[in-house]
């Protein structure tokens, strides 16, 4: 008789169980439909590279130019949003397309220095008008040495022009769209609740073009200091993303790629131009959300 008793009841407990499931999803199994920022900054290095400067009565390529970056450090400036384009940052905004894959647009600033003490090998010529401050530097170059912290004075009011001050540091502007994959290691670390805690792994590819604002002092020219469409860049990264109670997250990447810049201007005559290539390797270190549209 007991048995009759128990039957009903099992049938039942079956039947709720079946419609009302113990166990649901957690927000972060699933990405698609999820838009996410960040904002952050970066340090970078840059290969050496062959710079050409060509106009009116000059041409000449300084033979592997050394560069360097123009770091912030720890600074109010990141957050500061009338001072935000001083400090090398980078913000990108983005849409998963499904669990595993996002596409996203950003903005990469930044700065690219000609190291001022070096000495490299010049090859080329000058020939300004008597007339031109420049033409202290007029003669044929053919493999020869110039040191570049001649002459130069880092307040612009030094006796005679600088043979040659060059920087992309407002800035070198990598505007970029990205594929990136991104998976969930959390089982890694033995962490069961990702909502409260979830590690991932993102890699990912880009394209874009990029937009300095280019501060030259050629031959003792008036620079040109004004954005301007210069050249294209490719990249490729790959990050680890530590994301918080669902939304928040902080991300470490690192990010290498080719940029190449054909159309550099670099003082106020539209004849003067000048053309680079060189790769470049960024850490970044950024903050940001993520949420369901």
């Amino acid at each position: 008789m007991k048995v009759h008793y128990l039957l009903p009841l099992l049938f039942l407990n079956f039947a709720f169980s079946q419609e009302n499931p113990i166990s649901k999803d957690r927000y972060t199994a699933h990405n698609k439909g999820k838009f996410y920022f960040f904002w952050g900054g970066n340090r970078e290095s840059f290969s050496d590279s062959d710079i050409t400067f060509k106009g009116e009565n000059y041409n000449f390529t300084v033979e592997n130019a050394q560069a360097e970056d123009k770091p912030k450090g720890w600074h109010i400036d990141y957050v500061n949003p009338k001072r935000i384009t001083i400090p090398q940052t980078n913000f990108r905004m983005g849409y998963f397309i499904s669990d595993k894959y996002n596409v996203s647009i950003g903005l990469d600033h930044m700065k690219y220095v000609m190291t001022q003490t070096q000495t490299a090998i010049v090859n080329g010529y000058v020939n300004l008008p008597s007339s031109d401050p420049g033409s202290i530097y007029n003669g044929t170059y053919t493999n020869t040495p110039v040191n570049f912290l001649t002459n130069f004075d880092e307040n612009d009011q030094g006796p005679l022009p600088p043979f040659l001050t060059f920087e992309h540091t407002d800035g070198l502007n990598y505007i970029n769209t990205e594929f990136c994959r991104f998976d969930d290691v959390s089982k890694i670390f033995k962490i069961n609740n990702t909502d409260k805690v979830q590690f991932n792994i993102t890699e990912g590819i880009g394209a874009g073009i990029l937009y300095p604002k280019t501060n030259a002092k050629v031959l003792g020219k008036e620079r040109h200091d004004e954005f301007h469409v210069s050249g294209y860049g490719i990249s490729a990264k790959v990050g680890l993303n530590v994301t918080l109670y669902k939304h928040f997250f902080f991300q470490a990447e690192l990010k290498g790629g080719y940029i190449n810049m054909n159309d550099i201007q670099t003082t106020s005559s539209s004849s003067d131009s000048a053309q680079q290539s060189f790769y470049f390797l960024q850490r970044i270190i950024a903050f940001g959300g993520i949420f369901k549209i």
